[in-house]
């Protein structure tokens, strides 16, 4: 996690954090237990094996959370008297303006592709998009930042009911209040938020995971939550032949892609914090342990590991791609530009000799402008043509 907040009027805000919109993050118990199987892209029968290797069946997913999500945010419409808010805002325009304009100025300095994206939304849109981003970063913030040693218990339990605030029409600060704003303007739901906070807390007692099934949960916890909160924003295409639930899959797919990748460019500087989110019984069954992390040793044993890790990610974003042109043709472009250009990162850490410990895989500044234009091609697909690989 990246995170760090100052319970001032103004929060402070670093470069840490890598929040992004569609996924950046990190379990908590629970009873729900489902099956879950990712179908096998018929476009991947070269690699049907290896998926099937890496099939991750038996994680007690989020499918119900999702369900419960989807049904309460569809029953709301813009602009309904219905919210899961108890109290209008009643905010002076200017100062809600302004509020807004914070929001945005934040996501173009901390999230320059993705905000490039998001100029092509119509101008309501754009502004809830901003909102959100920039409480998730806030949130991200508290136990990534350079606060976060201090971040207790009881820190993140007052920014759960700075959050119950919030929704009820009772902002702390301004960039509070666009969020406070955006909630009664869109059928926004808060539990993708408070998991989200819930994330922050294993982030706190939490740096290592016996098997995928518990990092799967810290990945929807941390980053799979900001795709259910984007979806009510973004909108679903009059066009499409997808239902709600198989959308709002996607966007958690996409979330959990994006994590997963976090995860793997940023074993090192994890590592230097004593931190390990890698599948432990995985890390066994390659000959390998928290040590030969710690050593920074790229031996071939790494490397197939790695491997595994990298082939997993594509996995769900190739799941992903094709909830991506459901969106309303309006909001499709920052997440095509989200979900290629972290697909890159993977192929850096491929460059790099899949050495992610002593080097760290980034997309450069050209690369990444040049994905742009090819994202936006892709945006304007029509849902039901489908995805191309």
């Amino acid at each position: 996690m990246n995170a760090s907040l100052s319970y001032a009027a103004r929060p402070y805000m670093t470069k840490s954090s890598n929040i992004n919109m569609f996924g950046s993050k990190r379990y908590m118990e629970t009873n729900v237990r489902s099956e879950v199987t990712i179908a096998i892209p018929n476009r991947r029968k070269d690699s049907s094996k290896l998926i099937l290797d890496l099939s991750i069946n038996g994680i007690p997913c989020t499918e119900k959370f999702v369900h419960e999500i989807v049904q309460r945010q569809s029953k709301q419409k813009i602009d309904s008297s219905s919210f899961n808010v108890s109290r209008k805002p009643n905010f002076h325009p200017m100062f809600l303006q302004e509020s807004y304009e914070r929001c945005r100025d934040i996501c173009a300095e901390y999230a320059k592709t993705f905000y490039l994206g998001t100029l092509l939304m119509t101008e309501e849109r754009q502004k809830a998009i901003w909102a959100i981003y920039v409480w998730c970063r806030r949130t991200d913030e508290l136990v990534d930042g350079p606060n976060a040693i201090h971040i207790t218990s009881a820190a993140l339990d007052r920014w759960e009911e700075r959050l119950d605030d919030l929704f009820n029409g009772r902002p702390y600060d301004m960039l509070d209040a666009a969020l406070t704003d955006t909630v009664h303007r869109f059928p926004l739901d808060i539990k993708p938020f408070k998991d989200m906070i819930e994330g922050m807390r294993m982030d706190t007692r939490k740096n290592r995971y016996a098997n995928f099934q518990e990092l799967y949960l810290y990945c929807y916890y941390v980053a799979g939550t900001v795709g259910l909160m984007s979806v009510p924003v973004m909108g679903i295409a009059p066009e499409s032949s997808f239902s709600a639930q198989n959308v709002y899959n996607a966007a958690l797919y996409l979330g959990i892609g994006n994590q997963l990748t976090n995860i793997l460019r940023d074993v090192g500087e994890d590592a230097s914090r004593g931190r390990v989110y890698l599948p432990q019984d995985e890390l066994t069954k390659f000959g390998l342990c928290d040590e030969d992390v710690f050593s920074r040793k790229v031996t071939y044993e790494w490397k197939e590991f790695i491997k595994e890790q990298i082939a997993r990610a594509r996995l769900y974003f190739d799941q992903a791609e094709e909830g991506a042109s459901q969106l309303h043709k309006a909001s499709r472009w920052p997440v095509w530009s989200s979900l290629m250009l972290y697909r890159m990162i993977l192929d850096s850490i491929e460059n790099n000799d899949y050495d992610n410990l002593t080097k760290r895989a980034y997309v450069g500044r050209t690369k990444k402008l040049m994905t742009l234009p090819v994202a936006y091609t892709r945006a304007l697909r029509n849902p039901s043509v489908g995805v191309l690989l």
